[in-house]
C-alpha cells in the first residue's frame, strides 16, 4: 500500500505532458497497403508500400465486429467503461500478487496500453517497465481519458495494437488471418485475435489455448476453435483486400507507389470500365491461342487529346508464368510497327510521295564486316513495282528497307528518337534492319508515337498519375500534312488488301489507322492504331522471349486491338480527320503541296522513282580483260543531278561514270535538294595467277 501511495503522489506531482489528439493520431495512421484508384474512385488494385509492417486502413469502432469489442474488453480490461484510465483495484491486486511472487495477469488498462502504443518511450521492453516508466504511463493514461472519449480510446487501440509478427491493427489481422474485414469477425475469430494481444508471437497451440479461455469467459464453447485456428495460421500472406476484390492494374499500382506519400491512395487516370474490357479482351484472345506457345500480353489505351492513359494492362495475370513482368514497359523488337515512321520521314524530306513506285524485288545491302543484308517479305514473295500506299498498307518489307536506305540509318534513328521511341543501341549497330523494327522499344513509347501521328505530328508526354507531374513541353515531329497522309495510308483497307485481304481484324466499324508488326522468329506480335479520339496498342508473346507457333500480328494482337476499339466507339463510330493545309489531291491520291505530279506524269504511268541503278550495297568487280573506258557504270533513275562522293558527275535520267576501286556514295539531287542516296563498292580485279606446272 505504501508503494501505491508513493505512486499516486508522483503522478499528482508530475508536470503535465500533452498527449496527441485523437484526430492527430488517426491522421498519422499510414496503411502499409494502399489502393490504386481509377479516375472515378473505383479501387483497381492494392499495393504494399511499407515493407516493415502490415497495417490496414483505419477502421472506425462502429465498423469493428461487436464480438471483437466485447471479447477484448472482457479479457483485457473488464472495467474499461468505468475507470478513468487506471483500474486501481486491478493495480492493487497485481501489486499484492507481485509482493507474494504470485503470477497474475497484468494490471495495464487498454488506455495505459494505448499510451505505450503512441509513445515509443513507453513501449514495453523485454525486461518489463521500470517504476518510473510505469508511473509515466499511468499519468499519460489519465491525460488520454481527460482529452479523449472512451470510444476514441478503444478505436485507436484496435487500430494500433500489434497482433502477430509484422501485423498491426485489426484491419490487417482480420484480412490476413481470416480473409475478411474486421466487421465480419465471429466470436471464435474474435477470440483468436484477442488471444494474440497478450503474446503476438506465441505458438499456435498457445494462442489456441488462450482463445479457448476467452470463449469460456463469454460462456461460449471451443468446438470450432481448432479448425478456425488451423486455417488462420495456414493462410499465406498476400495483399490486403481491395474494396472491389479485384486486382485489375497491379503493374501501374507498383509504379505509382514508388516515391508516393506513405499511406495515401494512388490516384490514376485509368478508366475502370476500359481497364476491365482491355484485360478481358487480352485473356480471351490468349485462351483462343492455347496450344501455340503464347501466354503473355499487354494493352494500352491513350486519350489522344490529353495523353491520359485509360487502360494499362501489363500482363495476362493468372494465364502467365511471369505475371509480375510489366510488358507495357518491357523493351522488345517492334517489327513492322515502325514502318509508318520510316515513310513519314521520307515523305517529310520529299523523297517519296504516296504514289511513288518502289521496287519490291530481291535486294542486297552492305552490312557490317563486309556482310550483306538481304531483307525478305513475310511471305517470301515479291510484288514488283508497288506504290508507297500499297507498300505501307500491305506491310511489305523490301520497299520499307529501300526507303530506309534513302534516309540512311542515322537519319532514321533520329526520327524514331524524335517520335519518342527511344530505340536501343545505335544507328550503326542496327544498320538497314532499323527500318524493320530491329531496335527494342516499349509498348508505352510505341503507343505514344502513334498518338503523335494522331495529333498532327505533335509529340507530347503521356500521363497516368493524378495530379500529373511536370511534363516536358510538346514538340512538332512531323508536319501536320505528313502525319495526316501517313494516317490516311494506314486507314486504307484497299492498300492493305494485298497482304491482309479485305476482311481481317484490322477492319473496323469507323475510321481507324492501324499497323501490325511481328518480330524475328515470331517472338512478338503487335497491333497499334488510332482513331480520332483514342490510341490503342496491344502486344502478345512470351515474357521470356520464347517464339510463338504460327502467330502473326493480325492473328495474335489484332483481335485484342479491335475488341477494345469497338468498346471505345460503341456509341459513336470514329470519323476520319479533315485534311490539313499543305495537301493537294491529284486524281485519286493525296500529295504534299509541291510534290503532286504535273503534265504527262499526271495522266500517264508514274515515272521511275529514285535511283534504280545501281542498287544499295551493290558490289561491282572490274574485269582486267576489258579496257577501263569500256567499263563505265550507268547511273539510272528519275531525272536529276548526280554526284559521287559529293562531286558532280552529270545530269539527267541516265549518267555514265568511269569507276575506280573503293566504297562510294551516289546521290541524286533535284532543285538543289538531296532526294536519294545509295552506297556501292567497286573492286579491282584480282591479279592473274601464274599457271601451275603440269604433273610429270
Amino acid at each position: 500500500m505504501k508503494r501505491l501511495a508513493a505512486a499516486a503522489f508522483l503522478i499528482a506531482a508530475a508536470a503535465a505532458h500533452a498527449v496527441p489528439g485523437f484526430e492527430q493520431v488517426r491522421a498519422a495512421h499510414a496503411p502499409s497497403d494502399v489502393p490504386l484508384l481509377a479516375r472515378d474512385g473505383t479501387v483497381l488494385s492494392v499495393v504494399r508500400t511499407d515493407a516493415t509492417v502490415r497495417r490496414g486502413p483505419w477502421v472506425p469502432l462502429a465498423e469493428v465486429s461487436p464480438a471483437l469489442r466485447d471479447a477484448l474488453v472482457l479479457s483485457e480490461d473488464r472495467r474499461f467503461w468505468e475507470h478513468a484510465g487506471v483500474d486501481w483495484r486491478a493495480l492493487a491486486a497485481s501489486a499484492w500478487s507481485n509482493a507474494w511472487n504470485q503470477r497474475t495477469r497484468g494490471a495495464s488498462t487498454l488506455t495505459m496500453q494505448l499510451a505505450g502504443l503512441t509513445d515509443a518511450q513507453l513501449a514495453r521492453p523485454a525486461g518489463g517497465r521500470s517504476v518510473a516508466t510505469k508511473i509515466t504511463q499511468i499519468r499519460r493514461a489519465r491525460e488520454f481519458e481527460d482529452g479523449w472519449s472512451k470510444v476514441q480510446i478503444l478505436e485507436a487501440y484496435l487500430n494500433r495494437v500489434p497482433l502477430r509478427g509484422e501485423v498491426v491493427g485489426v484491419a490487417a489481422a482480420s484480412n490476413l488471418m481470416f480473409g475478411k474485414h474486421a466487421s465480419g469477425l465471429d466470436r471464435v475469430e474474435a477470440a483468436l485475435l484477442v488471444a494474440l494481444v497478450r503474446a503476438p508471437n506465441a505458438a499456435p497451440a498457445v494462442v489456441e489455448r488462450r482463445a479457448c479461455e476467452v470463449l469460456r469467459q463469454q460462456q461460449e464453447r471451443c468446438d470450432a476453435l481448432a479448425l478456425v485456428a488451423a486455417q488462420a495460421f495456414a493462410r499465406q500472406p498476400g495483399p490486403l483486400l481491395a474494396a472491389s476484390g479485384e486486382d485489375l492494374a497491379p503493374h501501374l499500382a507498383q509504379r505509382l507507389a514508388r516515391g508516393a506519400p506513405a499511406g495515401r491512395p494512388l490516384q490514376s487516370t485509368l478508366d475502370a470500365r476500359v481497364q476491365r474490357v482491355a484485360l478481358a479482351a487480352l485473356r480471351r484472345q490468349l485462351q483462343e491461342l492455347q496450344g501455340r506457345n503464347v501466354e503473355d500480353g499487354a494493352v494500352l489505351v491513350l486519350d489522344n487529346a490529353t495523353g491520359e492513359i485509360l487502360a494499362w494492362v501489363g500482363s495476362s495475370g493468372s494465364l502467365s508464368q511471369a505475371s509480375a513482368v510489366d510488358a507495357v514497359m518491357a523493351r522488345r523488337q517492334p517489327g513492322s510497327t515502325v514502318k509508318p515512321f520510316v515513310y513519314a520521314a521520307a515523305l517529310q524530306r520529299r523523297l517519296v510521295t504516296a504514289a511513288s513506285l518502289i521496287d519490291d524485288a530481291p535486294l542486297q545491302l552492305s552490312a557490317a564486316a563486309g556482310a550483306l543484308y538481304l531483307p525478305q517479305n513475310y511471305d517470301h514473295g515479291y510484288k514488283g513495282a508497288v506504290s508507297v500506299r500499297t507498300a505501307l498498307g500491305s506491310s511489305l518489307n523490301v520497299p520499307a528497307v529501300r526507303v530506309g536506305a534513302m534516309l540512311g540509318p542515322d537519319a532514321l534513328f533520329d526520327t524514331l528518337t524524335a517520335a519518342g521511341l527511344k530505340p536501343s543501341e545505335t544507328a550503326g549497330y542496327h544498320g538497314h534492319a532499323l527500318a524493320l523494327g530491329s531496335a527494342d522499344v516499349t509498348l508505352l513509347d510505341l503507343a505514344n508515337a502513334y498518338r503523335t501521328l494522331a495529333n498532327g505530328g505533335r509529340f507530347s508526354p503521356v500521363r497516368w498519375a493524378v495530379p500529373a507531374a511536370a511534363a516536358a513541353p510538346s514538340r512538332q515531329v512531323f508536319q501536320p500534312a505528313v502525319a495526316w497522309l501517313v494516317a490516311d495510308l494506314l486507314a486504307d483497307p484497299t492498300a492493305r488488301a494485298t497482304t491482309f485481304g479485305l476482311d481481317s481484324p484490322l477492319v473496323t466499324r469507323g475510321w481507324a489507322a492501324v499497323k501490325t508488326g511481328t518480330s524475328k522468329d515470331l517472338r512478338d506480335n503487335w497491333c497499334v492504331g488510332f482513331t480520332s479520339r483514342y490510341t490503342v496498342a496491344a502486344w502478345v508473346g512470351n515474357a521470356g522471349g520464347a517464339p510463338m507457333h504460327g502467330v502473326s500480328g493480325v492473328s495474335g494482337a489484332a483481335p485484342v486491338w479491335r475488341e477494345v476499339l469497338a468498346f471505345l466507339h460503341a456509341e459513336a463510330p470514329s470519323r476520319p480527320p479533315a485534311p490539313p493545309a499543305g495537301l493537294k489531291q491529284a486524281g485519286d491520291e493525296w500529295y504534299l503541296a509541291g510534290t503532286e505530279p504535273t503534265g504527262l506524269r499526271h495522266a500517264g504511268r508514274a515515272a521511275p522513282f529514285g535511283i534504280t541503278r545501281p542498287r544499295e550495297g551493290s558490289v561491282i568487280v572490274l574485269d582486267p580483260d576489258i579496257p577501263m573506258a569500256s567499263q563505265r557504270l550507268a547511273f539510272e533513275g528519275a531525272p536529276g543531278r548526280w554526284k559521287v562522293n559529293g562531286r558532280d558527275v552529270g545530269q539527267g535520267a541516265k549518267v555514265r561514270w568511269l569507276p575506280r576501286p573503293g566504297r562510294h556514295v551516289l546521290e541524286r539531287w533535284e532543285g538543289g535538294a538531296l532526294v536519294d542516296r545509295v552506297a556501292f563498292e567497286v573492286r579491282a580485279a584480282p591479279p592473274p595467277q601464274a599457271p601451275r606446272p603440269k604433273p610429270g
